[in-house]
């Protein structure tokens, strides 16, 4: 097979003429990918307004519904005898809070033994009957078993105290055992798992082997069950507190919903006739926070808005610079921020501190905004109250209901985000047709060209053999 290369034949550079002459061919290449990259900058932008759209929603839901109001405050005259929180449901209240005692978890101690000692000297099994209730509500006794059945744990005499810790943990019987080591020497401790009057225990041994009496506790007679048995540590107790001085009690220390909304956390009792003081009011400063994130939402919508819009002469314009439909997103929002609203002693954004600035951001005043605290119904009219029209509604209606269509599926930004990803989709198609043209022109200048290289070497050959043979001819003659 003979090796070939264009232009061989004629001479010319052939793969440098087709290569240009292609190159014209895809000249409106260069056009369209300008156009394509201008497309996705576009649609970059929408994505970002989508999203900063978004951010503005839900500040201006915020604002536009009353429990984005109702946010409460708490705070406690004395932290180290009881700390305060609330959530959604509370309201403003002032009490005072007496603290007379804490509640407490029944404590109960075994005799020390050598560390890592076995409980007794054969290989007897027994049971520990581990049973909740109640020591009464002064924890002097006698035992009232709870509804719940007792528990049993297996113990033999090899046994070791953490052995038994193991076992008694691992029967979730509403006690908890720790292992204490002092010196050489070991006890077995026991603590209910919740504290109250009502979370106390009582354990008893049942057959088996004469040392596991040394773990039963079934009375509180001189504070211990026996000679043998566990020592009472401390007995189960609620908490005794007062609220205005309306005497209550808790099986914890910490003390929900018994004022609605509002979660007291007790750690030492008070002096007599010292309360402390109670205050739940409106948080001012999270209301603050609210108004300023509603500011902060609208100012870096605007800022997008402005920088994608804007036209710089003999410089780089916005990439949504004279688009019909960014311009009037951005002229609709300023509309609506300079607008006003009834329902309230406040009429405008501006008078409680929302101030529009020249390039169209929103700057809190705070000096007015402390002033509009002052006023808080009527400051949170200007955002709530719903009129049944959109011209006339508080400020966080109107924003919220127009961020809710622009972000409708059939709304200003998803229909622009639709139409860009369209055009870009069709100037995809646009650059495929051009190049598989200039696929087609660039196949049929080659051949053309093998044709014609194929014909001059035709020619040429031809040539020189006549050249050879009139020069045979003169020297014969």
């Amino acid at each position: 097979m003979a090796i070939s290369s264009p232009g061989v034949g004629s001479g010319l550079d052939v793969n440098s003429i087709v290569t240009q002459l292609v190159a014209i061919e895809k000249q409106p290449l260069q056009a369209l990918q300008t156009k394509a990259t201008s497309l996705q900058s576009q649609l970059s932008l929408y994505g970002t307004i989508k999203s900063q759209v978004s951010a503005l929603k839900d500040a201006a839901t915020t604002l536009a519904s009353t429990t984005g109001w109702a946010l409460q405050a708490a705070t406690s005259s004395n932290t180290a005898a009881a700390t305060v929180s609330v959530d959604s449901t509370a309201t403003s209240t002032l009490f005072g809070l007496d603290i007379t005692r804490l509640a407490q978890s029944q404590t109960t101690a075994s005799r020390s033994v050598t560390a890592n000692a076995s409980l007794g000297a054969g290989a007897g099994t027994g049971q520990l009957s581990i049973q909740l209730g109640s020591w009464g509500a002064a924890g002097a006794g006698p035992f009232v078993p709870g509804a719940a059945a007792a528990v049993t744990v297996n113990v033999n005499e090899s046994d070791t105290y953490t052995t038994i810790a193991s076992a008694i943990n691992a029967a979730n019987a509403g006690v908890k055992a720790t292992v204490l080591k002092v010196g050489t020497t070991e006890r077995l401790l026991f603590q209910s798992s919740t504290s109250g009057s009502d979370a106390g225990f009582s354990i008893a041994s049942n057959s088996g082997f004469a040392a596991l009496d040394s773990l039963s506790f079934t009375s509180l007679a001189n504070g211990s069950e026996s000679a043998l048995g566990m020592e009472s540590s401390q007995v189960g107790l609620n908490a005794q507190l007062k609220i205005n001085n309306v005497a209550v009690e808790s099986a914890t220390n910490t003390v929900s919903n018994m004022v609605p909304g509002v979660t007291l956390n007790l750690a030492q009792t008070t002096a007599v006739g010292s309360p402390v003081q109670i205050t739940v009011a409106q948080d001012k400063v999270a209301l603050q926070k609210n108004i300023q994130t509603f500011a902060d939402a609208y100012s870096a919508l605007s800022k997008t808005l402005a920088d994608s819009t804007k036209y710089v002469q003999g410089g780089k314009s916005g990439a949504l610079q004279g688009d019909s439909t960014t311009v009037g997103l951005q002229s609709l929002m300023r509309k609506i921020i300079g607008s006003s609203s009834t329902g309230s002693t406040y009429a405008r954004l501006s008078e409680v501190g929302l101030e529009q600035q020249t390039d169209g951001s929103l700057k809190l005043n705070t000096t007015k905004l402390a002033t509009a605290m002052g006023d808080t119904s009527n400051l949170q009219k200007l955002f709530t109250t719903n009129n049944s029209d959109t011209a006339t509604n508080g400020f966080g209606l109107k924003l919220r209901d127009l961020a809710t269509g622009l972000l409708a599926s059939d709304g200003t930004v998803g229909n622009k985000s639709t139409a860009l990803q369209g055009a870009i989709s069709r100037n995809g198609k646009e650059q495929d047709r051009v190049n598989e043209r200039a696929a087609v022109v660039e196949k049929r200048l080659r051949a053309q060209y093998s044709a014609l290289d194929a014909q001059m070497a035709q020619l040429t050959g031809l040539s020189s053999y006549v050249t050879a043979q009139l020069a045979q001819w003169n020297k014969t003659s």
